[in-house]
């Protein structure tokens, strides 16, 4: 039952993902914050979907450490999750993200309109570069800037090298760095359909100032502070686990 489920959410996020992708690329002419919010509609839904058919709903920690302002958020990522409820958590975004995906009918098309930085990762200084000029421009317009240092989506528990650009970005700019945390990988994982029935944690740690920092030091804090909300989140789900296999023993 829980793979229908999953089809059936799948086949929803699939049409849905076409039919606004169009609806932006025809608001081509609207300012970006209107289409931002027909991409965050889009989100909710989405979201809203997945707890009705798969029993998939999430919870944040932290939303009031978020600071005033627009800033740099970086994220695990192990899951297509993370990249539908950043529109939902943060305020009006762009996102550095592989250029490939600008090449996707109808998604592609609403993409391009969302001010991303998509990069070449084979590029190799010149993608950071493409990330610290363009990321500049975008908090210069007041927008927040969403990176994924790892580059990739990575199997829950396991570890990638994290880039510079993020640090190199909060440097160049002054602004600070958001490290958030996460567990939908657990539910959603990066390949196959299923959508496992649960709660996703979502921990948003306390800002980073990146002052005068080295750039490699600072994606270390930065990483630190990720890999410490994650700790905290599986805590917490251990802890839902054996509460819910005591109540199911009695």
């Amino acid at each position: 039952m829980q793979t229908l489920r999953s089809l059936a959410f799948t086949a929803y996020m699939m049409l849905s993902a076409c039919l606004f992708g169009g609806l932006m690329a025809a608001s081509f002419f609207l300012p970006y914050r209107v289409q931002f919010a027909i991409a965050r509609t889009w989100a909710r839904g989405v979201l809203g979907a997945l707890r009705l058919l798969c029993g998939l709903s999430y919870e944040v920690e932290g939303l009031e450490r978020v600071p005033p302002g627009n800033h740099i958020v970086m994220s695990n990522h192990t899951s297509a999750w993370e990249t539908i409820a950043h529109f939902v958590i943060f305020p009006p975004q762009v996102w550095v993200l592989k250029r490939e995906l600008l090449w996707i009918p109808f998604v592609g098309w609403g993409l391009k309109l969302l001010k991303p930085i998509a990069i070449d990762r084979g590029a190799g200084h010149r993608a950071v570069n493409q990330v610290i000029e363009q990321g500049k421009a975008r908090l210069t317009e007041g927008l927040w800037v969403v990176i994924f240092p790892e580059g990739t989506r990575v199997m829950p528990g396991a570890s990638r090298k994290y880039g510079v650009s993020g640090a190199l970005l909060a440097l160049e700019s002054g602004k600070q760095i958001i490290p958030l945390s996460h567990d939908a990988g657990h539910y959603w994982q990066r390949r196959g359909v299923m959508k496992r029935p649960g709660v996703v944690r979502v921990v948003i740690g306390e800002p980073i100032e990146p002052g005068r920092k080295d750039a490699r030091a600072l994606t270390d804090e930065v990483r630190h502070a990720i890999e410490a909300g994650m700790r905290r989140i599986e805590a917490k789900r251990a802890a839902a686990h054996e509460t819910a296999s005591a109540a199911a023993a009695r």
